[in-house]
């Protein structure tokens, strides 16, 4: 899943892809690298982050989806929070919906992915974007975001969304420390018993630099080794900013798995 920010002030590329020709150019970019689903988003969720309005975010991913889509992209997937936000871009060519807050900020949204029988992303985050970093707290942070998604999983099913459309995400760097998202890593296999594809979301989260010390390093080396890892815990979709280097070492772990390229 290629990471796609149609914002000014998304935690990595902010501003890069604010302008319309330069969001539809990095989509189909991401297309020939080998995404299988293109992520769009309007509203940065990065740690600190204010909402934006929802005709800002409407203006900013609605030309995006529509362009993406008259070109035969993979499909879309919509990020977003706001029922309003969803229901514009399932209309507009977009095939899921990617909720960080699982239907904590607006009741209809599941009403919106269930009419339209639309794919569902659904994350777990502590707090708010605005204040999710300030001090996380958890007993015991595998069994609490499992037992989350487990509820919001039965929810959803109980209003009438078929378990294939439901995919969970543990919510890596979203109301965690580095303590949280380690331990989250090390226990995915815990979140694949829910009976529900995993997603996770590592790319560039600065967690990767301080487990090397140092903030500002790249930190694509850290979310490589991370994903494949979790490549063999069971998780199965991965959200990236670096596609290329991403599938890279998913053909490589399936090769690994299959034996493929092996002399016996």
């Amino acid at each position: 899943m290629g990471i796609l920010n149609v914002t000014p002030d998304s935690f990595s590329d902010g501003g890069r892809y604010l302008e319309t020709d330069k969001a539809i150019e990095r989509g189909l970019q991401m297309a020939r690298e080998g995404a299988d689903l293109i992520d769009v988003g309007g509203e940065s969720t990065r740690p600190g982050a204010n909402a934006v309005p929802v005709n800002e975010e409407l203006r900013r991913v609605l030309p995006v989806i529509r362009a993406l889509r008259a070109e035969n992209s993979p499909p879309v997937s919509i990020d977003t929070r706001h029922a309003e936000v969803a229901q514009a871009a399932l209309e507009a060519g977009a095939l899921i919906v990617n909720d960080i807050q699982s239907n904590r900020t607006d009741p209809r949204l599941w009403h919106v992915v269930r009419d339209h029988r639309a794919g569902y992303v659904c994350m777990h985050m502590q707090g708010e974007p605005s204040t999710m970093q300030r001090a996380p707290r958890y007993e015991d942070v595998t069994a609490e975001v499992v037992g989350f998604l487990g509820e919001r999983v039965a929810r959803l099913e109980a209003l009438g969304i078929e378990p294939d459309r439901i995919v969970i995400d543990p919510g890596i760097g979203f109301g965690k420390t580095r303590d949280h998202n380690l331990a989250l890593l090390r226990r995915l296999g815990d979140f694949t018993r829910l009976g529900r594809p995993v997603l996770i979301g590592i790319s560039r989260k600065t967690f990767l630099g301080q487990l090397a010390g140092d903030t500002s390093v790249d930190r694509l080396s850290g979310g490589l080794a991370c994903t494949a890892w979790a490549v063999t815990q069971g998780v199965r979709i991965f959200r990236t900013h670096d596609v290329e280097p991403t599938v890279r070492v998913l053909e490589v772990m399936a090769a690994l798995h299959s034996g493929v390229g092996g002399h016996g």
